[in-house]
């Protein structure tokens, strides 16, 4: 038989705590409540605050300077939950008092005292916004941070035979690593299904509903029937109970082995393909309203086939759209502009394209070029 574990506190010391209530009371409460899941980094910085406290009022204030309490509150702002910051808080507030009662207020100093107070504000936002999330330490930012990789990793094209080529550029407002655009897509054979979809709004406002969307998309897209696609994410956006913008789309459906594609819009900028023969680009014809509004969807489709040299160009309204400009004016513009890609390629120019197109104002830009080389 295996011998039991011995106990954390000794039978005697048991019998002695027993008989002073209160210190039952807080052993229970360590234990058991609320700080308990805290109690170890909270019990290290509480030592460390009252341990530089005494030696700051007592050794050296050069040595041992108070102002190193603001790391500690940074610290406890960073992993501590919102209960246990307030210990902690309180604890910084008596050593602080104590330095300027043993070494008079010049100890401490207004600076030092400012300074506190900002990094505690802080560090109770810091808490808070953990607590609401119901994560502790830095897990909610590497949360974030995956989400950020899968949603790169799900706009990223499959890989294409011999023959095909395409690119995909996108460009979040303000620098931001989340937008309201983003692209799904799948492969199946010789079969291609993509979809770029511009959420409204830009930037962090959209990119909470774009990370939704682009899991319920990225499910839908290949698992209905091509030309169920957008009816199934109309029909999904239909059913939420809370609308938030606009959602729009376009769907493509591309045969590698033909070049026979279809393209279907749901309130999107018009598609435009680049036809090698003429040197010219044509504007597909495509009509249906923008996802959500109306329970039924019907999409006007537009198809064709690319022949080597040709190319299809996909974007959303953050490349054509200027304040105070028409945005007939801004898809000229684009077109003029996509003229530029062909002395140095479709690669080489996409990104190019987009830079100049989005120069001059905030908003997410994406784009998704295919093309026959």
């Amino acid at each position: 038989m295996s011998s039991r574990p011995a106990p954390l506190i000794p039978p005697r010391l048991r019998a002695i705590l027993v008989r002073v209530p209160y210190l039952v009371r807080i052993y229970r409460y360590l234990r058991q409540g609320p700080l308990a899941r805290d109690r170890g980094f909270l019990a290290t910085l509480t030592v460390g605050s009252l341990l530089l406290g005494v030696l700051a009022a007592n050794v050296s204030v050069e040595w041992f300077s108070p102002s190193i309490l603001i790391l500690v509150v940074l610290a406890g702002g960073l992993q501590l939950r919102p209960r246990s910051l307030g210990v902690l808080l309180a604890v910084v507030c008596a050593s602080v008092v104590y330095v300027a009662a043993e070494k008079g207020i010049a100890a401490v100093g207004p600076g030092l005292l400012v300074a506190l107070v900002v990094t505690s504000v802080l560090a109770i936002l810091l808490a808070r916004t953990r607590g609401q999330l119901g994560v502790q330490g830095l897990r909610g930012d590497a949360m974030l941070l995956d989400l950020r990789d899968r949603l790169k990793a799900q706009s990223q094209l499959p890989k294409l035979p011999k023959g095909w080529d395409s690119k995909v550029v996108l460009k979040q407002a303000g620098g931001s690593s989340f937008g309201g655009d983003f692209v799904v897509a799948t492969r199946d054979g010789d079969r291609v299904e993509l979809a770029l979809v511009d959420v409204s709004g830009k930037g962090v406002d959209a990119g909470t509903r774009a990370l939704m969307l682009s899991g319920t998309f990225g499910g839908l897209l290949g698992s209905v029937a091509g030309e169920d696609f957008l009816p199934a994410c109309n029909a999904y956006l239909h059913r939420q109970r809370e609308r938030e913008g606009f959602v729009t789309a376009v769907h493509l459906r591309l045969d590698l082995s033909t070049g026979e594609y279809v393209i279907t819009s749901a309130g999107h900028p018009p598609v435009v393909k680049f036809e090698a023969g003429s040197g010219t680009w044509r504007v597909a014809a495509t009509k249906g309203v923008v996802l959500g509004v109306v329970p039924d969807l019907h999409c006007e489709p537009d198809s064709g086939v690319l022949r080597k040299g040709d190319a299809l160009l996909l974007y959303t309204d953050g490349l054509i759209e200027e304040p105070g400009r028409d945005i007939d004016a801004g898809l000229d513009r684009l077109l003029g502009e996509a003229e530029r890609l062909l002395p140095s390629g479709f690669k080489e120019g996409a990104r190019t394209l987009v830079q100049t197109m989005s120069a001059g104002h905030n908003d997410d830009c994406a784009l998704v070029l295919i093309w026959r080389p």
